[in-house]
């Protein structure tokens, strides 16, 4: 499995000790001990467990294990998963429940709101999954919730926290704030971001790569390309058939529809179309335009469609050759097609994740560096500014 870079970075943390439950979250029954808390989360909540005093965290997490009967508690890896939307802690408790079924870690949930009196609570649960009927594994979660000015708080909070020897995979949701600082990002291995869900998708760049200066081995992964994964495969295999690898010389047309939601999606698909074909950027005052390295142009053409799935259908075009694969949104799979004269070929593929845990999912799945980001993400910044 590649995952976090160097196989040195990779540990698995096996503590044996007693269990606390399976198929549940645990300690919902224990007394809550904070007082009277905000309107957005219940006095009771299930759904993040014990509500413990911010200083007694490791202390409480270790009555956990201590009064049942576990077998393993497991962790690859540190997931810290930051929020500014309201009621995103108990949302993201249900999305790490699931993500823990395959990617054992500690889970640091945090939720904020800045325009509110300053407070700070924390609550302590571990999600346990059933195998062959036996209780198995279980991952700890720890959960905060912060008011009013936190940028220290929050960062202390956090760093307190980390299990130190495992890599940190932090995903923020949603528009980025002061909070992303230099600090923060270089302790990092790898930043799970969505840049569709951003306002202004050049400047949220600007602030990463500025927080990023210290850190230049962090792996940026972004929801917004993963949406286009079976897109590029189905691609990359249909350019393998003989009919589509004679068209790519003469390409003059692409043809991409998305949601407009997910614009980004579209043009990093573009952007990766160029790369991997060696089409120059040129300068075109309608949309954009490439030229193979003969000196023949390729003129793209994105359209946005409110009914379309985030990435609807990418068409390559020659004078007698059509490349595309396509997706109806709510299919369970994409469909690959060449045309070439009387000559067709089609096959199918899995559909891309569309929510946000699948997604995740996916990327901790995949790990790697995300070399091919990297690569397209200069081109793709450039044609933001365009």
């Amino acid at each position: 499995m590649e995952f976090m870079g160097s196989p040195a970075r990779l540990m698995v943390k096996i503590c044996r000790r007693p269990c606390i439950g399976c198929g549940f979250d645990l300690g919902v029954e224990r007394a809550m001990m904070t007082e009277e808390p905000p309107p957005t989360i219940p006095s009771v909540c299930p759904e993040l467990g014990i509500e413990v005093p911010v200083s007694a965290i490791d202390r409480e997490l270790r009555k956990l294990w201590e009064q049942d009967e576990a077998r393993t508690n497991a962790s690859l890896m540190n997931l810290v998963v930051f929020s500014e939307k309201p009621g995103a802690l108990i949302e993201n408790s249900s999305i790490v429940r699931e993500l823990t079924r395959e990617h054992a870690c500690r889970a640091i949930l945090v939720e904020i709101h800045s325009q509110a009196e300053p407070s700070l609570r924390a609550w302590i649960t571990a999600h346990c999954h059933l195998a062959e009927g036996r209780k198995s594994i279980c991952c700890e979660q720890i959960s905060f919730f912060l008011t009013g000015r936190v940028t220290g708080r929050f960062r202390n909070t956090v760093f307190a926290h980390l299990n130190s020897d495992l890599p940190l995979v932090f995903w923020w949701q949603g528009e980025l704030s002061n909070i992303l600082t230099e600090r923060l990002v270089s302790v990092m291995d790898r930043l799970v971001v969505d840049s569709s869900s951003w306002a202004d998708p050049a400047a949220a760049f600007v602030r990463i790569e500025e927080a990023s200066q210290a850190n230049p081995d962090l792996v940026i992964q972004d929801h917004a390309w993963t949406r286009s994964l079976q897109f590029r495969i189905g691609i990359a295999n249909l350019f393998d058939d003989a009919a589509a690898q004679k068209a790519l010389p003469h390409i003059h047309t692409v043809e991409l529809t998305y949601h407009p939601d997910h614009r980004n999606s579209a043009l990093q698909m573009l952007v990766w179309l160029a790369i991997q074909a060696g089409w120059s950027d040129q300068v075109s005052a309608d949309g954009f335009m490439f030229s193979h390295a003969s000196g023949g142009m390729i003129r793209a053409f994105l359209h946005a469609d409110p009914q379309a799935a985030p990435l609807s259908s990418v068409i390559l075009k020659s004078a007698d050759t059509t490349v595309q694969v396509t997706y109806e949104k709510g299919a369970s799979h994409v469909h690959r097609q060449i045309e070439a004269g009387r000559y067709r070929a089609a096959s199918l593929a899995p559909a891309d994740p569309e929510s946000p845990a699948e997604l995740v999912a996916l990327q901790l799945a995949r790990g790697g560096k995300n070399s091919l980001y990297q690569k397209i993400l200069p081109r793709f910044r450039a044609m933001l500014n365009a």
